[in-house]
């Protein structure tokens, strides 16, 4: 299969690139040459906000978006694309849902952000221009939080730095609340493999899903060291100004009326159509291999929360709930 990927050299596309090889397809990436690109491909550059002339009169099977952001690219990308590709695959994002309250199970179907200028509302638009350029040959895949190697945002990655450095930690909220991430590995490889048979539709990708406890403690047994968890309310965390989600990464209070049910979703459709995950442990064990590498570039776009912060609100005994 002759694929071209939108993107491919940060990390999901990352991921793409290396699945579609393995999988023994020609891959080409379309990127602004701002990184690296991997070998075995062939490289196009451009500027999805400006000029796409380098994909004139190419064409391809299908095509891996993972760099679309706004209704601009998509319409610049799809037309020029729309007459000389077989299947669109955009990997879009949950944040299109208008809200996740606590306990429900948001999904395809529910209402998406219409107005605004944030990241939820760009994606949301941009689908609906994709669709509008290219009717009845898009697939929209719907991610969770995307985690492991090469992560740029250091969300997840803090949790294994963290236990890897041991001692006393502070561990959000009620230990069996559940959390999800799915591991950009297995989205890659999905994104391919569903990609080569083209079937349209709406997929939620939300991955692996256990309570914050069971995560901490698969960590713990996967990395070792002397791990002590202290387990701290979401209303005491939410008075002393810790910042759910960017500072304190997994953490969303469950009070929360718009987000308290970000990580109940599912993925059953994507699941049907071949969606396997990894072990966590595997994800933890590789992410804090590449996390700790020397020689790895690992940007944090996220401040999440220092070692400074977390002891004081420990040495503070900010009303410590049991561990499990």
């Amino acid at each position: 299969m002759k694929l071209l990927v939108l993107g491919g050299t940060v990390f999901l596309g990352r991921h793409v690139v290396a699945a579609a090889l393995a999988s023994g397809h020609d891959v080409t990436i379309f990127h602004r040459g701002t990184s690296a690109a991997p070998t075995r491909v062939e490289a196009l550059h451009g500027d999805r906000d400006g000029d796409v002339s380098a994909l004139a009169k190419r064409s391809f099977d299908a095509v891996i978006d993972c760099s679309g952001y706004t209704p601009a690219q998509m319409r610049r990308t799809g037309e020029a694309l729309a007459g000389r590709v077989g299947h669109y695959l955009f990997v879009s994002t949950r944040s299109v849902y208008r809200s996740f309250p606590p306990g429900v199970d948001v999904g395809d179907g529910a209402p998406l952000l219409d107005s605004g200028d944030g990241y939820g509302a760009s994606k949301a638009s941009s689908e609906e221009a994709l669709e509008a350029v290219m009717p009845g040959r898009v697939t929209i895949v719907r991610p969770g939080l995307l985690v492991g190697p090469f992560d740029p945002t250091g969300r997840f990655t803090y949790w294994p730095l963290r236990v890897h450095r041991g001692g006393d930690v502070l561990a959000p909220g009620r230990p069996d609340r559940q959390v999800q991430f799915i591991d950009a590995r297995d989205l890659a490889r999905w994104c391919v493999a569903l990609v080569k048979g083209t079937p349209s539709g709406i997929y939620d990708v939300v991955g692996r899903s256990q309570t914050m406890a069971a995560l901490l403690q698969v960590a713990h047994r996967t990395i070792g060291g002397d791990v002590r968890l202290h387990w701290v309310a979401d209303d005491v965390l939410l008075a002393v100004g810790v910042v759910p989600w960017t500072e304190m990464p997994l953490w969303i209070p469950e009070s929360d009326l718009g987000l308290g049910g970000l990580m109940d979703g599912n993925d059953r459709r994507a699941t049907g159509a071949g969606l396997q995950v990894r072990a966590v442990a595997d994800t933890i064990r590789d992410t804090l291999h590449w996390a700790l590498d020397p020689q790895a570039e690992t940007p944090r776009a996220v401040a999440t929360m220092t070692a400074q912060h977390e002891q004081l609100l420990l040495m503070t005994q900010v009303a410590v709930m049991p561990a499990p």
